[in-house]
């Protein structure tokens, strides 16, 4: 654990703001974060999702290490192995930060946590890239092999096609179709995302 520096300016000072409509987006990342870190046996595990409009990575979901306090915090979408898998669409994985030039360690110290590895892969839907998910200090025996960062990589398209079932944009207009049709939504749409990462990590599990 390394303690908080100055260099937390790095964020925005301002959380993101969460809403009834986002409290199944919220509940599908959090499993997401929670899953990964058991799986990969990882001291930590985040999702940060890309705000287009502000070129930023925000927390949206964090398992050990600052989950606390780091949910809502933002940072420049270029920084750090987040933003080149983010900017890449391509996963990483590294075993040494020390001596990864792609590492941003004041970054990493502002979020009062400086992993040693970490393994990342991108959340891709529809050719489109919705944000990163992280896997800080996975076991040795998790990172040791293409087929580890494979499965991580599956397990976030996975994330990211329930993720897009499940946005308020998309509960919204689904709730808008039913109510014209005279049925209610009765929660399909986060059945339905929460079916699709049950199913994934049944396969990692049943894999790993």
């Amino acid at each position: 654990m390394t303690p908080r520096t100055d260099s937390a300016a790095a964020f925005s000072s301002s959380p993101t703001t969460t809403t009834v409509a986002d409290a199944p987006r919220s509940e599908l990342l959090q499993s997401v974060v929670d899953v990964a870190r058991a799986i990969f046996g990882a001291e930590a595990s985040s999702v940060f999702l890309l705000d287009e409009e502000a070129d930023e990575l925000v927390f949206q979901a964090v398992s050990g290490q600052g989950e606390e306090f780091l949910v809502g915090r933002r940072f420049p979408a270029g920084r750090g192995i987040a933003g080149w898998v983010a900017t890449s669409g391509e996963p990483m994985v590294v075993d040494d930060l020390s001596a990864d030039p792609s590492f941003d360690r004041s970054l990493a110290e502002s979020t009062a946590y400086v992993p040693n590895a970490l393994m990342a892969a991108p959340l891709i839907s529809d050719a489109r890239i919705l944000g990163v998910l992280e896997v800080l200090d996975p076991s040795p025996q998790a990172r040791s092999g293409v087929r580890e960062l494979d499965l991580l990589a599956m397990f976030a398209r996975q994330a990211a096609a329930a993720l897009r079932v499940i946005t308020p944009e998309r509960v919204r207009e689904a709730e808008e179709r039913a109510v014209l049709a005279g049925h209610t939504l009765a929660g399909a749409q986060r059945e339905d995302a929460l079916r699709l990462l049950g199913s994934l990590e049944r396969l990692l599990r049943g894999v790993g």
